[in-house]
């Protein structure tokens, strides 16, 4: 315990940790702020229900830091940036440039091969987006909007992932550890409470395996936090979970 007040002390009084501290928290309250901006056209009563009758929505919002519930711009959140560094990684079995570059090249090679997943990141942000508001619209939860309104809040939700994106790496840069896995452990910080006591009132014994399942995702989650190479193995689980349920609705 006398070690972590000391640690404190020195993270409180140092200016250059002082203000690396302070950059995560800006950081984060400008990700939590994002978080409560929904995109337009929602009914909020049909969206109420739509949650309350798939749990693993519910449960796969917490992942998302909140954002998929109110379905904010940045509802996504950073999967698809970790989904295109998934695929980049593969890539370098497939290609022995790719390999050659991340791992013979040094720095200058891995921030070649780090730009290349950005620029995945758009592409799979679109068919993201594209494909979870057409679900939403088909459900009701999103009504009355024109072929333009459609295309209007899939260009918002991609610019949110995208902006989530650059925080991140900010964060890396400018903060303290992988940006990446503070904005997903803070949005599932942030929602934990309502998500746990929404649990406790509308527990069914038949959903035990798939709480189970989730559970067992969260403390992967927790793990990821601390070692950040299992990052990339959860968010492909996450993005399983979620095409099973698009293919099973």
């Amino acid at each position: 315990m006398q070690t972590f007040f000391s640690k404190l002390n020195i993270a409180l009084t140092e200016p250059a940790i002082r203000n690396r501290i302070l950059f995560i928290l800006g950081a984060l309250v400008v990700f939590r702020m994002l978080a409560a901006i929904p995109i337009p056209g929602i009914d909020p009563i049909v969206l109420e229900q739509f949650f309350q009758n798939n749990q693993f929505l519910g449960l796969l919002n917490i992942f998302s830091g909140g954002g998929l519930a109110n379905l904010s711009i940045v509802m996504l959140g950073v999967g698809p940036f970790i989904t295109a560094s998934i695929i980049m990684q593969l890539m370098t079995v497939m290609s022995p440039s790719l390999k050659s570059m991340y791992q013979e090249e040094g720095e200058a090679g891995r921030a070649k091969f780090t730009q290349y997943s950005r620029m995945l990141t758009l592409p799979l942000a679109i068919l993201q987006a594209f494909g979870f508001l057409t679900l939403l619209q088909s459900q009701g939860v999103i009504s009355g909007l024109s072929t333009f309104d459609f295309v209007v809040n899939v260009i918002l939700v991609v610019a949110g992932s995208m902006l989530l994106m650059w925080i991140g790496e900010l964060v890396t840069e400018y903060g303290i550890g992988n940006g990446v896995s503070i904005i997903i452990f803070a949005g599932i910080v942030a929602t934990l409470p309502t998500t746990a006591s929404q649990l406790w009132f509308s527990y069914d014994p038949s959903q035990l395996p798939l709480y189970l399942g989730f559970g067992l995702i969260a403390l992967a989650t927790i793990y990821a936090i601390v070692y950040s190479t299992v990052q990339p193995l959860l968010t492909l689980i996450i993005d399983i979970f979620f095409l099973f349920f698009l293919f099973t609705l």
